[in-house]
């Protein structure tokens, strides 16, 4: 049966995260929204700027103040804490969550600490007797990581290997609050397993290279991810007997920040001082005026083990989000358990993480509102497809029917059809031109174009009016993970393949002479697509730069 009206209390309601959940849920009419926190200005400024469908009340209210006193009086039916940060919630950590318990309302919390969402299982024969449901850590760990989890368990008869981490934005700024848990696990002990043993980590100082890369989109850089004290960290072993190697990181932006941070970590490893929280206040306003690089963001869970029949099994999930879209993604999690609850899915009382509450079906409708891509990627066991099936993984299937039959040998053959060509007029252009080996102008030309398969690389060669170039097409490995590598001469051109709107779109990322890396905005790039129409495969190929102009232009036909 569908709940006619909710009344959802959020604790830090104007806040980072806080105000994002009351931004996600102003659209539902069967809500009303009290906006809470400290002080009552800036919640009525906030609430005053929602343009909601929901009932907006801003009200003042302090976790450290009588709280128990403060809900009797507000009546909400659900509590979300968004006020944080966690990880030193004082002497009394879960005042709130028994006041609300003894009142008979709901709990939510958007907490990654590990201790306190590990801990709130202490409570759950108390949520049980009275009817209601606590739970803690509805954000991206461990709501949305053990999402993703799930999603990656089908074939797999055991799970070795865990990996997860966050990448966000450098360009989404990250409150004090944030900055202060960094800060209070950093350079200390982060318990963890590896090698199938209890272990200690070190937060900051211990990390992972990863890239972030859905199928079909543009991958994140490269990136160091530092050991973070998330909770998937005390709740994995419970969840997959067994396992192996366990590690949650963050991986921010601009790096040398985060390997800044690493060093101070060491002061605490070694004994030098206590704690980073006093230099939080310092670490923030320093994150604040270093906010370069790209304004992306994103997310990775990885995971490796066994198939039933013995063979090695690796699959991951993957997330990126554009511009200011990812910040949204911490609190989706509270949303999707909320509007569940108005479609008459509620949580089971008891108290316990949020670990396994939301599924990544859940999430999905929540994630398509923003311009955030997810995908997953299986790496073992397909050496056998062609290089481009690898590269795209599962965004092969978007792909149109003519596209995905020119990229799906293995075997060395021979398509022909006809082109236009097109030569940059400038002198660079020409001299480019000329060391890779394109040929002259021509309006209407045979074209051919072989492809030979060797160990996993491709070798094209395009041969236009008897007049041939070549280069050779490869996976990139390292820091080019996830990019399409293609050798030109003493070029090197790394690709992003993206399938949009019926096209497969070839995104140059970077680029390297003589192994030297070279701007990216001076890269040779262009309008480059294929896709299908008229049912052939068709072709357009434009690689020009700052400096030389065009430097070559080819469109046709392969059949």
């Amino acid at each position: 049966m569908n709940a006619e009206r909710l009344r959802v209390l959020v604790l830090g309601g104007y806040g980072t995260f806080g105000g994002r959940l009351a931004r996600l849920l102003c659209d539902e009419p069967r809500l009303t929204l009290l906006i809470a926190g400290r002080s009552l200005g800036k919640a009525t400024a906030f609430a005053a700027a929602l343009r909601a469908r929901a009932a907006v009340e801003p009200v003042r209210m302090d976790r450290s103040g009588d709280v128990a006193a403060a809900l009797a009086v507000l009546k909400p039916d659900l509590v979300v804490d968004a006020s944080g940060p966690f990880q030193d919630a004082g002497p009394e950590p879960y005042r709130l969550v028994e006041a609300c318990i003894a009142l008979k309302i709901c709990y939510l919390d958007l907490a990654d600490a590990t201790a306190f969402v590990a801990g709130i299982s202490g409570l759950d024969a108390c949520a049980r007797q009275t009817g209601v449901f606590a739970l803690s850590g509805c954000s991206s760990f461990p709501a949305l990581s053990f999402a993703a989890l799930e999603a990656l368990r089908p074939g797999f008869a055991n799970i070795e290997t865990v990996a997860a981490g966050i990448a966000p934005s450098p360009k989404a700024r990250m409150g004090l609050n944030v900055v202060k848990a960094v800060c209070s696990y950093a350079g200390k002990k982060v318990p963890l397993i590896r090698d199938s043993k209890p272990t200690i980590g070190r937060g900051l100082i211990d990390g992972i290279e990863k890239t972030i890369a859905p199928p079909g989109c543009v991958p994140l850089r490269r990136r160091r991810f530092a050991l973070a004290d998330a909770p998937d960290l005390a709740l994995l072993p419970q969840a997959i007997p067994g396992l192996q190697s366990e590690f949650t990181g963050a991986g921010t932006e601009p790096q040398f920040l985060q390997r800044l941070l690493g060093w101070f970590a060491w002061l605490v490893r070694l004994g030098i001082v206590r704690s980073l929280s006093p230099l939080a206040p310092l670490f923030h306003r320093i994150s604040q005026l270093f906010a370069f690089g790209e304004h992306r963001g994103g997310m990775f869970v990885a995971v490796t083990g066994k198939t039933a029949d013995g063979s090695a099994l690796e699959r991951s999930w993957h997330l990126t989000a554009e511009g200011d879209d990812g910040p949204f993604i911490p609190a989706m999690g509270a949303e999707a358990i909320i509007r569940g609850w108005l479609a008459g899915t509620k949580p089971e009382p008891g108290a316990r993480p949020a670990a396994g509450a939301v599924t990544l079906a859940d999430f999905e409708p929540l994630l398509a509102r923003f311009a955030i891509r997810t995908g997953i990627r299986e790496t073992s066991a397909v050496e056998h497809r062609s290089l481009y099936r690898r590269m795209l993984s599962s965004a092969w299937a978007d792909l149109p029917p003519a596209v995905a039959a020119m990229h799906d040998g293995t075997e060395t053959r021979t398509v022909e059809g006809r082109a236009k060509m097109e030569r940059g007029t400038g002198l660079l252009a020409r001299i480019t031109a000329a060391i890779i080996g394109f040929p002259a102008e021509n309006t209407d030309v045979p074209v051919s174009v072989q492809f030979a398969c060797d160990g996993g690389r491709e070798t094209w060669t395009r041969t236009f009016a008897g007049k041939s170039f070549r280069s050779i097409q490869s996976a990139g490995t390292g820091g080019d993970d996830h990019l399409l590598a293609e050798d030109f001469g003493p070029f090197r051109v790394l690709i992003a393949l993206v399938p949009e709107s019926g096209r497969l779109r070839l995104v140059i990322r970077r680029w390297r002479f003589l192994g030297l890396p070279l701007p990216l905005f001076l890269a040779p790039g262009g309008d480059t697509f294929e896709e299908e129409r008229d049912g052939l495969f068709r072709f357009h190929v434009e690689i020009k730069s700052p400096i030389t102009g065009l430097i070559v232009r080819y469109t046709g036909w392969l059949g």
